[in-house]
This record gives structure tokens, C-alpha cells and sequence, in this order.
């Protein structure tokens, strides 16, 4: 039980700090090499539609425990310490998490495009 209520506060805990970096790179202090990452990572977090789907064992959760994560802590190093503070605390007190349909367009593009190249190699082969 304790290790599902640690989960839990880690999940929520990551859940703000995403919605912290979304609020982070809109605002104009923070440097634009970060902005554009930290678009990526907000976009991958909050797409609905995953790269590596979950139903795929061990690697379809590989995104979400790896992944996020690991983009997150480098967004988070990008950041200017006060502007990150700034949105931490605008995340806490705001509920709503957006839903980026240009990563989930982007990732269906994606699968399209393998699938199309996969049909293209199978026929080109036979």
C-alpha cells in the first residue's frame, strides 16, 4: 500500500511539474534553445496518443517512465531557477491540463509514415 500512495504523489508531482514547464515556455524570460525543448517534452507529456504504444510490452511503457522524466529534469535545468519557480506555483493552483492535438497529429503522421515505408518494403521485397 505505501508503495502505491509513493506512486501515486510521484505521478502528481509529475503531472505539475509538466504543467509547469507548459506555462514555463510561453513565457519570454526563458532562453529559446529551452523553449524549444521544453515544447517537445510538454508536447510528448500531454499528447493523447503515445510514440511507442502502451499495449506493446516493457517498451510501451518505456515513454512514460523514461522518457517524460528524463526530458522533464533536462527542461527543468534550461529554465531560469525564478521563472520556474514563478510557474511551479501557477501550476499548483490551476487544475486544467491542456491536450496538444499537434503532438498527437504529429505522432499518427509518424505511424502512417512507418506503416506506409513497412507496406513499401514488404511489396518491393516480394
Amino acid at each position: 500500500m505505501k508503495l502505491l500512495r509513493r506512486l501515486k504523489l510521484w505521478a502528481r508531482k509529475l503531472k505539475t511539474e509538466v504543467y509547469a514547464l507548459y506555462l514555463a515556455y510561453k513565457d519570454p524570460r526563458v532562453p529559446w534553445y529551452a523553449r524549444v525543448f521544453t515544447a517537445i517534452v510538454v508536447g510528448y507529456a500531454f499528447s493523447p496518443i503515445d510514440l511507442i504504444p502502451d499495449p506493446i510490452p516493457v517498451l510501451g511503457y518505456l515513454g512514460d517512465i523514461i522518457l517524460v522524466p528524463l526530458g522533464i529534469a533536462l527542461a527543468v535545468r534550461m529554465i531560469p531557477p525564478h521563472v520556474l519557480t514563478e510557474c511551479r506555483e501557477k501550476a499548483r493552483t490551476l487544475e486544467d491540463k491542456p491536450v496538444n492535438k499537434i503532438a498527437a497529429v504529429v505522432v499518427v503522421a509518424i505511424w502512417v509514415f512507418l506503416a506506409g515505408l513497412a507496406v513499401f518494403l514488404t511489396y518491393r521485397a516480394l
